[in-house]
């Protein structure tokens, strides 16, 4: 979308400067840096809390599976509200629910395991910040209007979504350091700090023109101005019968729907081995190969390392080969990697090998996906669309963790629920997403 400076409605729009994407993008990653932070913090340190107040493995499955439950209603409700309320205002209720998850985790413990539910449901605000963040990029990048941007804002965002490892590295490094010395409730409590600088630094950021463009031609045509509308919207060359269709029900419709089915089937099959692999880590490679807690702390360090190259590759690659196509082999690379991991020797280097190339295709590909879901949907629902989408995410972490505590429950072993509910799904999502259709990336408006 090419911004003009005045258009015949009498509708200002203010150019989008280097500063101002320079500034967006460093926020952005900070952000969900410190989200992805508390998010995983709570997965890695499940096993202690649960030793905290002698919980066993089944009943701190069924708690990670209900958090995944309250994860998924809150992530949802940040869609409609990215389309009412605006990109800017979005990313600083996710920033702030991050925050005060964080900050309540040591209550919630402390009260028993329903009120930590709860509060731990709050981090569906810091997840919800990946599709805040892709989406409010997404548009600032085009709206830049530098062809160079364009071309490489796949690798660009990858920078950005690179902080799930990197988010993760630091929940793992920073445990390792903490624990014993403040235990687990001071981890907590560290990690709400970083998240309330960057509230305060969110604040200065400018709105996505795409945004301001669509609330008002939305202001004109429910004011009676419709020929004015029409016209803000032809000068700006975008859709207006598009524009005035807006809601939940329209994520269901016409091409969006396909957008919605396959891209929300795969990211929740994907999710089921998120759950597995990512946020119950950990625990999987303490089970399966008889890793010391210790030591899988170590080889999260190790392997998310290698995740945050997986961001940049596939972000890099994406911009090349297309993001569905880079999304779709990515995923099925993955499946293969945790299958041969957990099929594999219980030898040191073979699990820190096989699992690192498994996170380097499980997490690698969203560098591609998030701003692939952002492509699909138009302004209107761009943020409830990728907010369905996204919200598949811990649907798939419930199904998963659901599957999990039933196979233990049953005498299953960790070998072969994760091989069921983490390797299998995750192969799965890369064949379901080559069913989605391709967009072009030039035409975000």
């Amino acid at each position: 979308m090419k911004v003009s400076p005045l258009t015949s409605a009498g509708f200002k729009l203010e150019k989008i400067l280097p500063v101002d994407v320079k500034r967006a993008t460093v926020v952005a990653f900070f952000a969900w840096v410190f989200a992805v932070y508390d998010f995983i913090l709570f997965g890695t340190l499940l096993p202690e809390i649960g030793k905290h107040y002698n919980w066993d493995a089944a009943t701190q499955a069924e708690i990670a599976t209900f958090v995944a439950i309250g994860t998924a209603i809150i992530a949802f409700g940040i869609g409609p509200l990215l389309d009412r309320v605006g990109r800017k205002a979005a990313l600083l209720w996710t920033v702030a629910g991050a925050a005060l998850c964080s900050g309540l985790t040591v209550l919630g413990g402390a009260m028993g395991q329903w009120p930590l539910v709860l509060i731990r449901s709050l981090s569906g605000l810091g997840y919800a910040e990946e599709t805040v963040n892709a989406t409010y990029l997404n548009e600032l990048y085009s709206a830049a209007d530098d062809p160079r941007l364009n071309r490489n804002k796949g690798f660009i965002y990858s920078l950005v979504q690179g902080g799930w490892p990197i988010g993760a590295l630091i929940a793992s490094g920073l445990t390792a350091l903490l624990l014993p010395r403040i235990g687990w409730q001071g981890c907590f409590i560290f990690a709400t700090f970083p998240a309330i600088v960057i509230f305060f630094m969110t604040r200065r950021l400018k709105e996505s023109p795409q945004f301001l463009l669509h609330k008002r031609i939305k202001q004109l045509r429910e004011g009676g101005q419709d020929t004015d509308a029409r016209a803000l919207a032809s000068e700006h060359r975008v859709d207006y019968e598009q524009h005035a269709r807006a809601g939940l029900r329209e994520a269901f419709r016409g091409d969006a729907l396909r957008a919605t089915l396959v891209l929300g089937g795969g990211i929740l099959l994907n999710w089921s081995a998120i759950q597995v692999f990512s946020v119950l880590g950990t625990t999987v490679l303490t089970r399966v190969h008889n890793v010391s807690f210790e030591n899988s702390l170590l080889i999260l360090v190790l392997s998310n390392v290698i995740g945050y190259c997986g961001y940049l590759s596939h972000g890099w690659i994406g911009d090349k080969i297309g993001r569905r196509n880079t999304l779709a082999i990515g995923w099925m690379c993955g499946g293969l990697a945790f299958a041969g991991m957990l099929l594999g020797p219980s030898s040191y280097a073979v699990v820190v090998a096989l699992y690192s190339l498994g996170l380097f295709f499980l997490i690698g590909p969203y560098s591609a996906a998030l701003f692939f879901i952002g492509e699909s949907y138009p302004t209107a629902i761009r943020g409830t669309g990728s907010s369905i989408v996204h919200a598949m995410g811990p649907v798939g972490a419930i199904l998963a963790g659901v599957g999990v505590t039933s196979m233990l429950n049953h005498g299953v072993d960790w070998l072969h629920a994760a091989l069921w509910f983490g390797a299998l799904p995750c192969f799965l999502s890369g064949v379901l997403i080559f069913f989605a259709k391709h967009v072009n990336p030039e035409r975000i408006h």
